[in-house]
């Protein structure tokens, strides 16, 4: 085979359908502001849900959430870039650092950067900066906002500053689907290296959503709770909003296994799917439809599936749906797959959550390990499987699912397998 990096060996790639690798991963959020770290949480059940400290939130019903602590953005920015980057900006690059640093890719080096495409979800882009400039507006009668508001604000910002630090050519956009964000991001990403169009992708999601304003918006549609989030238990109360980012580097697996890269664990498959409903409430239907459509991708049977990633939001409608879905979907597997929800210590991140989620997957397959479900009381009679209540346990790990199933009835389920 022709070295990696050599003009002949890109056709070569685009003659087939590929496997993808990961060979990235970066992470901050409330548990970590770092994968490792983040990934240990996720296993160890330390939460990262704390009481706020926004400035305003005494006035909030809801004064707790997953708020990324011990991060000062001067420590990553030079002042001039920082004016340019909201925080939703900012931990989508601290992220794509990390994990790009892990894949040992150079894009310039390597002669990447056509031959690449970064691709971040995010479900409100800047709405710190949003934030700001409606109180300068409206509170306190400013007639004038910040010039760089725009470019602060908008969704496409995190994807784009991506692309600037790495010099990146190829496709660059965002994606926004509300909570499935990060995972279609993920799964576009994954079909354009399968498919020849990039030899390499930067995806994922970012998500800073908590503002007082937000918050309030969310504390009206009456779904947060109020003490912890408790997924598939008993005495559930609700969500709890969360920030932060997760990134990954994707890329075909003959491009990494030729330049010697790590392959941390193969991406095999995504299915997509919409409920075509309610605009709220989630649909059995819709998610068992993903659900299917991810294993047909993988080439992946039900009884194949070990662990399930839910999205397990601690909801009262969207665990039992997904409950509902699974038994639907795995039939007799169900009882024995390993399922967690991983917002009980992180939060819910929006659209950031599939990104940071997949990384309890990849730990998994990894370590042959299957993260709890924290602050679980007890079951709940419409989620009867194995949740994985409260402490980490020890299982052989082949396959991995992680689904993300959004408001508007999106639903997107990203298939992961061991690295061979």
């Amino acid at each position: 085979m022709p070295h990696w990096r050599s003009a002949s060996y890109l056709p070569q790639l685009r003659d087939v359908v590929r496997r993808v690798a990961i060979t990235g991963i970066g992470a901050i959020a409330a548990i970590g502001n770092d994968a490792a770290t983040c990934w240990r949480s996720m296993r160890d059940a330390r939460s990262g849900i704390r009481p706020l400290t926004l400035a305003a939130r005494d006035t909030l019903k809801v004064p707790i959430g997953g708020e990324v602590r011990e991060f000062e953005p001067s420590a990553h920015f030079e002042p001039k870039q920082l004016m340019l980057l909201d925080r939703v900006s900012q931990f989508a690059l601290v992220a794509a650092r990390e994990a790009v640093r892990q894949s040992g890719i150079n894009f310039q080096r390597d002669d990447l950067g056509e031959r690449s495409a970064i691709i971040v979800g995010t479900g409100g882009g800047g709405q710190t900066s949003q934030d700001q400039a409606s109180r300068s507006l409206y509170g306190d009668g400013d007639q004038r906002v910040h010039p760089l508001t725009i470019v602060r604000v908008m969704a496409n910002a995190p994807a784009c500053h991506i692309s600037m630090e790495f010099q990146v050519t190829g496709p660059t956009f965002a994606i926004s689907s509300a909570c499935a964000s990060a995972n279609h991001a993920l799964a576009i990403a994954f079909q354009m290296v399968r498919s020849g169009q990039v030899d390499v992708a930067i995806a994922g999601g970012s998500e800073a959503c908590l503002t007082v304003a937000t918050i309030r918006a969310w504390e009206a549609m009456r779904v947060l709770a109020d003490d912890a989030c408790r997924p598939f238990s008993a005495a559930r109360r609700g969500l709890v909003l969360a920030e932060g980012a997760g990134i990954f580097v994707l890329e075909a697996m003959p491009h990494a296994q030729a330049r010697g890269a790590r392959i941390l664990a193969e991406f095999a498959g995504a299915g997509l799917s919409a409920d075509a409903g309610d605009i709220v409430s989630p649909s059995a239907q819709g998610a068992a439809r993903a659900l299917r459509a991810a294993l047909r991708d993988a080439q992946l049977s039900p009884r194949d599936i070990d662990y399930i990633n839910a999205h397990g939001t601690g909801t009262i409608a969207n665990d039992a749906t997904e409950t509902r879905a699974l038994h639907d979907v795995f039939e007799s597997h169900a009882p024995c797959l390993s399922i967690s929800s991983t917002k009980s210590v992180h939060g819910h991140a929006l659209g950031a959550a599939g990104a940071i989620e997949l990384i309890a997957a990849c730990g998994a397959l990894r370590d042959d390990v299957i993260p709890p479900t924290a602050n679980y009381l007890g079951a709940d009679p419409q989620c009867d499987l194995d949740y994985t209540p409260n402490v980490s346990r020890a299982r052989s790990v082949a396959a991995a699912l992680s689904n993300s199933f959004a408001f508007g009835g999106l639903n997107a389920v990203l298939a992961l397998k061991r690295a061979a």
